[in-house]
């Protein structure tokens, strides 16, 4: 089923803190702008949290998680059925959230959720029986893990946002919320559907001050690799609080000289500059055999040159603008670095218009291993094609990079990512996984129970 129609110029209804089911002002009272990336203009003015509003949320979160509380009481079905409801309200608002979304972050009219998958596994929680030796029965439980900080991107705010919420919750955690500065209005929007029914706690506030405060059990970060070490850095520093990370990428894809050219292409293409780039496990090294290389290249070039760039609202659009002017002139940068290191522009290469942050799809060949944008993640709709005439050589050449997102092998397919199936890093890429059964480990503590059972003594029959 399709989205229905966008709204064009979506009411933003709130731009509070929501703190103790109540949208607030921050302590500070200091606000920050939030701008549309297609025009540079101002949206609106958000309150802007600090770590005053971050203590506050963080002891009214762990109020809510003390034993005997009404979220601690509550059946494990009964917050599937809270998660249930929460899904059903995100639908009723979709075009809305879209609509916000588009308007926030400049991506094509556009959502994606997860909220159902987890709402049945809250009762599906559970433990093990372990037979251990001597006499005694052991059993484990897995229990929440506390206050849970999430700090969540600016690519992909609504999905990014059920990602962390959902399994945090269907495992009885509380959870406190803070979304990136440049897309906080779905956020926003979200604590309306909670105003409705929802206990857990909620509060944007400042990252730095989440993951410092040692009330909060558990950080969860999406963002990027530099500042994922000072995230688990301050993690560690402040009370040693369980960390996952999922953060940058620079993928390679590899398609052989056996391939459908045209097919492939397309493919390859769409792995790279889909949310205009904006995506951490965009196939950005696309590593091309030797015999159909050229081809591969002139087909590539074709392919940018038709990708529609403009208006986010238009149901043709597949490329919007860039989220702010600093990812903007980050990507021109690199852009220019790929030109004087000697890589050849095929398509793009510059700025697209003269308003907004749009950037042309660009395609780059002759880029060899040792080029800055090869090396770098660029996050933004930038290809690089390199050569290779040996299967080995191609997985040694991909795999000779710091980063390993996300975690996962597609053949003949990219980017597939579904609620039931894990996703995350190796090396710099992050450390644990979300989505699936695996992303509700990263939300329980393993708890053993051993208890003494007293044997009787046989006493025999005969004399």
């Amino acid at each position: 089923m399709g989205l229905p129609e966008p709204i064009r110029n979506p009411e933003v209804k709130f731009t509070q803190l929501f703190v103790n089911n109540k949208f607030v002002n921050s302590a500070s009272g200091k606000t920050f702008p939030t701008i549309n990336p297609c025009t540079g203009d101002k949206i609106v003015d958000v309150q802007e949290a600090d770590k005053a509003d971050v203590d506050k949320a963080v002891e009214i979160a762990q109020e809510a998680f003390k034993l005997g509380s009404p979220w601690r009481r509550m059946d494990a079905s009964r917050r599937g059925q809270l998660l249930y409801k929460l899904a059903d309200l995100m639908e009723q608002n979709i075009a809305y959230l879209a609509s916000l979304e588009t308007l926030d972050n400049g991506k094509p009219y556009q959502s994606a959720l997860v909220m159902r998958y987890y709402a049945g596994w809250a009762d599906k929680i559970q433990g093990k029986t372990i037979p251990i030796d001597g006499d005694y029965m052991c059993y484990t439980r897995h229990e929440p893990v506390g206050v849970c900080g999430s700090i969540i991107p600016w690519n992909y705010p609504v999905a990014m946002f059920t990602w962390k919420l959902a399994p945090a919750l269907a495992a009885g955690n509380v959870v406190i919320i803070k979304p990136a500065e440049q897309t906080p209005l779905t956020c926003h929007l979200h604590c309306l559907s909670y105003q409705r029914g929802w206990l857990p706690r909620y509060g944007p506030t400042a990252g730095a001050a989440l993951t410092a405060n040692k009330g909060v059990d558990k950080v969860a970060f999406t963002g990027s690799t530099e500042v994922g070490v000072v995230i688990m850095k301050a993690s560690a520093k402040s009370n040693l609080k369980r960390t996952t990370l999922e953060l940058g990428g620079k993928s390679p894809a590899i398609f052989l000289d056996d391939v459908d050219v045209e097919s492939a292409a397309a493919w390859a293409q769409e792995a790279c500059m889909t949310n205009m780039g904006q995506c951490c496990v965009a196939g950005t090294r696309t590593f091309v055999h030797a015999k159909i290389y050229d081809q591969f290249v002139k087909k590539s070039a074709e392919l940018a040159q038709k990708r529609t760039v403009g208006d986010p609202w238009e149901p043709g659009t597949i490329n919007g603008p860039q989220i702010d002017e600093e990812q903007f002139n980050k990507i021109l940068e690199m852009i220019e670095k790929g030109k004087a290191e000697g890589a050849r522009v095929e398509a793009g290469g510059g700025r697209f218009g003269d308003k907004g942050y749009f950037i042309q799809p660009t395609v780059f060949s002759a880029v060899t291993d040792n080029m800055s944008i090869a090396q770098e993640e660029i996050f933004g709709p930038v290809q690089q094609l390199m050569k290779f005439t040996d299967l080995d050589e191609a997985i040694e050449r991909a795999n000779d990079t710091y980063y390993g997102l996300a975690g996962t092998v597609w053949i003949n397919c990219y980017n597939a990512v579904t609620p039931q199936a894990p996703f995350g890093g190796f090396k710099m890429s992050g450390m644990g996984r979300e989505l699936g059964e695996y992303g509700l480990q990263q939300y329980v503590e393993v708890k053993n129970v051993v208890i003494k059972i007293k044997q009787k003594k046989l006493v025999s029959s005969h004399m």
